[in-house]
């Protein structure tokens, strides 16, 4: 029999990757009746570092971007008949959250992620945070090919 997901958690940055992450995880949603779709926004607060006095309107004006565009997405998730959808802000590195402390949070069965999201720096530098999340999830990873 195969596997019922009951929780699937699914990363969002406004990205194109994360876009097409999204659309897939609301085919998987309303094939497994009942799932809860998390959608995830991390504030990269590594950015703020560049920033010499911590400016309190960046951290706003980034927390805003992250509830409409998750806001956005739930409303896209809804009107498609997914009726459990969670949205969680967190700040940090967007690879340490999602892979470790995110899907303990939610108890994930599933994560859903673009193949490269992430800039293309830091992915030269470190890696993609799908490769991340691959190798430390404890769960299910559907990562999701983005057509060229």
């Amino acid at each position: 029999m195969a596997n019922h997901y009951k929780s699937i958690v699914v990363a969002v940055d406004g990205s194109k990757e994360a876009e097409y992450a999204f659309r897939k995880s609301i085919d998987v949603a309303k094939r497994n009746e009942g799932a809860t779709i998390n959608l995830v926004n991390v504030i990269d607060t590594r950015s703020f570092a560049a920033i010499e006095a911590y400016d309190r309107s960046i951290a706003e004006r980034a927390q805003q971007h992250s509830e409409e565009l998750l806001n956005g997405y739930k409303k896209q998730a809804e009107a498609e008949g997914v009726e459990n959808v969670n949205l969680i802000i967190e700040y940090g590195s967007p690879k340490n959250i999602i892979t470790k402390d995110l899907s303990n949070v939610v108890e994930a069965d599933l994560i859903i992620c673009g193949a490269t999201g992430l800039n293309a720096v830091e992915r030269f530098l470190i890696g993609s945070v799908s490769e991340a999340i691959v190798r430390s999830a404890t769960c299910d990873v559907l990562v999701i090919r983005t057509p060229e």
